[in-house]
């Protein structure tokens, strides 16, 4: 029998995986609304400082329900929550709400989601796990017909890089590879990844804490390591290597507003903070023990390169996504 609570929470999950990465310091966070039990919203949090899940999901449902349009930015989280206490009362009382992680109960750089939900009362509200982070947590109490504890394994692995982030560094190592695991191709204007993909990188250097790369990535390949496929400010850098025996003239020392480092001391990483590594096989040799998840662009093209991942490491899939052209797979080192 198909249990309706378990897929629409499914789906509200599969939303959040979509942003996964682009979120930190914030989880990833996905949320569905139904009305009269039929999907009208299905949303999830963006990044960090917008609207939340359960506001943009609410918004959408009133577009849906309304059959009107908004006048404002959904994600100034400001406006959103201000429209969404304006609506007439009892507004979404036919609604139920699907959401990965517990809201809210604090006002930090949005409004708190527990007292938007607690003003709206809807019918019911569906909860996949508790916040772990105390001051953030106990918003259900706030709410009627509250039921918590929906698909809860799929929704602790879904915010496992921000549970790690409290306390240290998540680190994730980024892989992109053809289809028969080759690194490197000649194709593509020396690109292994489709340019949906190489978009998707840049936006979560851009809101890393700090890009790790090895030292013989740099003598070798001269990479420039910036977001210019979505204009935003580069990260920082750190080049893990016992030698500084760099050509300072490339274009990755050159980059306004970033900080490039070198050495062999990973004491940051005790840090919380979330870390991109990129390289080949040198780094992710000598980071194995440090890294906890590993996520593959893996293109459709087979190459004639030999470079590849000489190593033995095993891992478990987490998540495997379309990305238009690539396979997306999220793993997580044993």
């Amino acid at each position: 029998m198909i249990n309706i609570i378990d897929l629409n929470m499914q789906l509200a999950i599969d939303k959040a995986w979509e942003f996964q990465g682009l979120t930190y310091p914030n989880p990833a966070v996905g949320a569905v609304v139904t009305y009269k039990n039929k999907i009208i919203a299905i949303e999830a949090h963006q990044k960090a400082g917008d609207s939340h899940a359960e506001v943009l999901a609410l918004v959408e449902a009133y577009k849906s329900i309304s059959n009107k349009d908004i006048a404002f930015n959904k994600f100034n989280a400001k406006d959103a929550h201000q429209f969404l206490r304006n609506l007439p009362k009892g507004y979404f009382s036919e609604c139920e709400i699907f959401v990965t992680l517990e809201p809210c109960n604090h006002h930090g750089k949005t409004p708190s989601c527990a007292l938007l939900l607690e003003h709206l009362n809807l019918k019911q509200l569906f909860i996949a796990i508790k916040d772990p982070i105390d001051g953030h947590s106990n918003g259900a109490k706030r709410l009627n017909n509250v039921i918590i504890g929906i698909k809860e394994k799929e929704a602790k692995e879904l915010i496992e890089p921000f549970l790690i982030w409290q306390h240290r560094a998540f680190v994730l190592f980024k892989i992109a590879q053809s289809s028969n695991g080759r690194v490197s191709t000649d194709l593509n204007n020396g690109y292994l990844s489709s340019k949906e993909s190489l978009i998707d990188v840049h936006k979560m250097r851009e809101v890393c804490t700090k890009l790790l790369i090895g030292g013989q990535t740099v003598r070798v390949d001269s990479p420039t390591l910036d977001c210019r496929f979505i204009e935003a400010n580069p990260p920082d850098i750190y080049i893990y290597s016992k030698k500084n025996n760099f050509d300072k003239k490339i274009p990755l020392f050159h980059i306004k507003n970033r900080v490039v480092e070198i050495g062999d001391d990973l004491t940051f990483l005790d840090k919380p903070s979330f870390i991109i590594v990129e390289g080949g096989e040198g780094i992710l040799k000598s980071l194995s023990n440090k890294i906890d998840w590993i996520l593959i662009y893996q293109t459709p093209m087979l190459s004639t390169n030999l470079s590849i991942y000489n190593i033995d490491k095993n891992f478990n899939f987490l998540k495997l996504q379309n990305n238009t052209t690539d396979i997306k797979i999220w793993g997580k080192i044993n």
